[in-house]
């Protein structure tokens, strides 16, 4: 099928708006990686201070939130409006988002301008994720489940592992060669954390506040994520419903949305703006009238009664 349509936004702002909307910064993308990992840091340290229950499930919760926002933070690298210096843009993008959590800013790039390319369309690579919706939401919860007691994590870490071991692995040569440097990034960067944790005395800080959050919350918010982007939204010709835009609580953007990634409406529509404008963009467009053509939800909660409505 063709691309999808696309807007010039040159007909919804005025030359000022679009420039301001579009400035390139030298350290507002570098702020942004330093506070995620100053709050996983501060996080850890609540735990390590206040060790109890109720600390240590909120550390969880809001590490797995920043590893989120580190492959969030990778993706805005995929678009290069991380830093304008190209290198500078992909070497924090890979080396200090992306491998931290086990992902490849290198082969992600292709693919996510693939889904921009064809949203929700045959060809889109992530139409898998949004096509089962609406489902039931006892199916929903099972999904949940999974994601909480580690199997989401255990069958996509492991899983195409264990099909390269057997033989079973339908990836070709480049490609596998990708996953092996992103799996070398994730172990040098994931060494140096546990080994620098282990100096200071505080090595269980790396399996019970790293790999724990990966494993559970990571994958959960991660699933939250991509249903409020495109579940039930569907194949559209018009721009303005490509994606969906959720109006996250400050709760929400603190444990499930980072880094304004809520805003996946105006991130569709001009996909080469940095995303702390998006907040700007999105007050533009509902000033100028768009917000009935936009599809809008007012909570991840009323995404999920959309998702599963029984």
């Amino acid at each position: 099928m063709p691309a999808v349509p696309r807007i010039d936004p040159k007909t919804v702002f005025t030359p000022a708006e679009w420039a301001q909307l579009t400035a390139r910064s030298n350290w507002k993308g570098l702020a942004l990686v330093a506070c995620a990992w100053g709050l996983i840091a501060l996080a850890a340290a609540l735990v390590v201070i206040w060790p109890n229950p109720l600390t240590y499930i909120l550390a969880v919760m809001i590490i797995g939130a920043r590893q989120l926002g580190l492959a969030i933070l990778m993706h805005e690298a995929a678009h290069a409006t991380l830093h304008p210096n190209a290198t500078i843009n992909d070497w924090v993008g890979e080396w200090l988002c992306a491998a931290p959590v086990g992902t490849s800013l290198k082969s992600y790039r292709p693919y996510h301008l693939s889904h921009h390319k064809f949203t929700e369309q045959p060809e889109d690579p992530d139409r898998n994720l949004s096509a089962p919706f609406p489902t039931k939401r006892a199916s929903l919860w099972r999904k949940v489940i999974r994601d909480l007691t580690g199997q989401t994590f255990l069958k996509q870490r492991l899983g195409p592992f264990y099909l390269r071991l057997i033989g079973k692995s339908h990836r070709l040569p480049a490609q596998a060669a990708t996953i092996d440097n992103a799996a070398l990034r994730f172990w040098i960067v994931n060494g140096a954390l546990f080994g620098g944790l282990a100096a200071a005395g505080l090595w269980w800080v790396y399996p019970a506040l790293w790999i724990v959050p990966m494993a559970t919350w990571f994958p959960l918010v991660t699933r939250l994520r991509n249903i409020a982007e495109h579940a039930c939204v569907g194949a559209s010709d018009d721009p303005f419903r490509h994606a969906r835009t959720t109006r996250a609580t400050a709760v929400e953007r603190l444990l499930i949305a980072p880094f304004w990634v809520h805003f996946h409406a105006e991130h569709h529509l001009f996909m080469y703006l940095p995303c702390w404008a998006l907040p700007q963009a999105h007050r533009l467009l509902i000033a100028k009238g768009y917000g009935p053509r936009m599809a809008l939800a007012n909570s991840y909660g009323a995404v999920l009664k959309i998702a599963a409505p029984a």
